[in-house]
This record gives C-alpha cells, structure tokens and sequence, in this order.
C-alpha cells in the first residue's frame, strides 16, 4: 500500500509543472490558461468531494480492494486521455471522472486501518503521509524534466505508474475488508445508535480545519515570500524542497515514537501548538535565516493529521473504516476548494499593509481546534 501512495502521489506531481504548456498546445487562450488550471484542479476537487464518501461506503460494501482497482483505472484513463487529446473540452470530462473514482487515498487508509492494530496506525499513517510527500517532492521535479521533451510525455509516464499501480494492486492486493462488514447494517434498526460515536463530530471538525489551515501555506506562499523576503524562483523552490522533506522526516521517523510516548490527543494538541507557532514566526519573519526555526516547527505540526486520522480510526467501527475514510478524503477535497481563495483573498486584501494577516488568520484556527480538542477529552472521561 505503501508503494500505491508514493506512485499515485508522484502521478499527480508528475503532470502539475505542465498541465499550463499541453492547456496552450490544445487551442487555450493565453489569458485564460490560468483560469483553466483552477477550474480543472476545482472540478477535480469538487467532484471528489461529492463521490468519496459514497465510494468509501461501496468499499465497505464490496471491498477495498475492487475500489481501489476501480480508482486506479480512472486515474489510469484520466492521464492517457489528457496525454492524447487535443480537445478542451475533452480535458473537463476527464477530470471529472478521475475525481468521481479518486478514492485511492481514502481506500489506501482504509486498508491500514484494516491490517494494523489501533497502537500501530499512527506510525503507519505517518508513513502513509510521507509516502505522498516524497512523491509530490519527486513529482513535479521529474514531471518538468519529461515536460522538456514534450508536454505530453509526462502524462504518458503518469499513465504507466497508475497503470502499474492497477496491476499491483489486483494481484497482489488480498481484501482487508472484515468478515460481515457488507454494508447492510447502514439499514438495521439501531444502527444510528451503535454508530453515533461519542466526540465524532467534534474529531471530525477538529480534522477539517486543520486541512482548511494546511492550505494557507501551499497557496500562498510563493506570493508571502516573494513580497516579505524578496526572494526569487529558486530561493522559493529551495524552501518549499526542505519543508517537504522535513515533513516527510517528520512523519515517517517521529509521529509513530510521539503518538506511541504521549497519545493521540496530547500528540494533537504538541502538533496544533507547534503549526500554531510556526505561522505567527511567518507572520513575523524579517530575514531568510529565520525560516530555519519556522520550517522545523511547521514540520513538527506535521504530526496533527496522522495522530487525528489515528484517532478517528480509534472511534469508528471496524465495518465503517471505508466509510471514515471517504469522509476525511471529501473532507481533505472540500478545504482544497475553498482554503486557497479564502487565504489568497486575505493575501490579497492586506499586502499593502498587514501581509502577515492570513498567517495569524489561521493560527488563530488553532486556538479553536485546541479548545474543541480540550473539550472532546473532557466528554470522552466523563463517558467512560
């Protein structure tokens, strides 16, 4: 499942350096390409948002693993047809159908929960993060090298690693789906009763601003660092390079010892204060070596998610893993559509005179996030 990630995730960087130049090559105004790239990564975005948790659902009805052959498939198709088309319209279909069947991330966690005891999954999980993140570092670096030799080709080679991924997966996949887990108890009297987990709610609000704050910094920090540290293309590139690979340190050597030490809340909450101080640092940042310390505690706060999904896992019933996971995925897809035009905006609205604004915007996030976590403790002692 590893392996699944990190080629799906490479697959996706691949093509995001030249989706511009093959927009161009298909008969795309130059003024409107920009406008074209956000409307297919909304479209993308939107459509998994709504199919998800259905998809999530039908993987605890049917199995992991034939959704997940089914998710691939699409990803496969997508890619081939954005490689061979000289149509725009063409380009909005296929994304559209990659986002319906773009379950992989949502059945990839579901099957961990699956095959890993609950003390085990925040370390799994923690590789699962640093596993996509390798390969969206990986990505875009060789999807501009293959851009070079044609736009086309990176999107042929993103069609070869889902196309192996598929293969992968159907024969050496086995059905992690527990025994009796058909679905069918969605219908039986009760159900809501036995389902309605105590803190759920709260958990799963807690899990979607943490998303919604996690894109301050992936739409807007190209605009931040350009106009408060003057820095240029490669000075940027360099920084987002070592943050990635602090986050992937991060998740894959230390998330599992934190979580394993102190527990998945204490984890949350040393997560959501370190994320917490990194962006007031970039909201006060006035020289390029204090990004050293800011990137550290960023990367620290990269422990928020695994140990939340961790804790979510903890919650919900083995026969509902799918239907979690489809969730937390639309739930990841929602804030991917309207976190980066909410920060943009910010950005946006106050670059003359406050361009630290969005920053503490969503530090301020956390102290909610803190308090419902605070809370949800507190309800989950009295429970018990």
């Amino acid at each position: 499942m590893l392996i699944t990630a990190t080629l799906d995730a490479a697959g996706l960087g691949l093509v995001m350096p030249i989706l511009p130049t093959l927009l161009d090559q298909v008969g795309a105004p130059d003024d409107m390409i920009p406008l074209h790239v956000g409307l297919l990564t909304a479209l993308y975005a939107i459509m998994q948002f709504l199919c998800a948790p259905i998809l999530g659902r039908l993987s605890d009805r049917f199995g992991r693993r034939r959704v997940l052959v089914a998710s691939l498939a699409g990803a496969t198709i997508d890619y081939l047809v954005l490689a061979l088309t000289d149509t725009l319209w063409v380009f909005y279909l296929a994304r559209a159908v990659a986002g319906i069947t773009g379950a992989t991330n949502a059945v990839t966690a579901t099957v961990i929960a699956d095959i890993t005891p609950p003390d085990q999954r925040a370390k799994r999980y923690g590789w699962l993060g640093a596993c996509y993140g390798g390969g969206m570092i990986a990505g875009p670096a060789i999807g501009g090298l293959f851009g070079g030799v044609s736009p086309h080709l990176p999107f042929l080679v993103a069609a070869a690693l889902a196309g192996i991924t598929l293969v992968l997966s159907a024969s050496l996949l086995r059905e992690t789906r527990p025994p009796g887990s058909n679905g069918s108890h969605a219908q039986q009297p009760g159900t809501a009763k036995r389902t309605a987990v105590p803190g759920m709610l709260i958990l799963l609000a807690v899990f979607g601003i943490v998303q919604f704050i996690g894109q301050a910094p992936g739409s807007t920090w190209v605009l931040f660092t350009q106009q408060r540290l003057d820095w240029n293309p490669v000075e940027v590139g360099v920084s987002l390079s070592i943050f990635g690979m602090v986050q992937v340190f991060v998740q894959a050597a230390l998330t599992g010892r934190i979580v394993s030490r102190i527990g998945e809340t204490r984890a949350i909450l040393v997560g959501i204060a370190a994320d917490a101080i990194g962006l007031i640092g970039l909201a006060l940042i006035a020289s390029t070596w204090a990004m050293l310390p800011i990137l550290a505690a960023l990367g620290l706060g990269s422990i928020t998610l695994p140990a939340l999904q961790t804790l979510l896992s903890r919650r919900a019933p083995e026969q509902q893993q799918g239907r979690l996971q489809g969730t937390l995925a639309s739930l990841n897809s929602l804030t991917s559509i309207i976190g980066p035009v909410t920060f943009t905006g910010i950005f946006a609205l106050t670059r003359t005179n406050a361009d630290g604004t969005l920053w503490i915007c969503a530090a301020a996030l956390y102290v909610l996030c803190a308090l419902l976590m605070i809370r949800e403790t507190c309800a989950s002692r009295r429970s018990r």
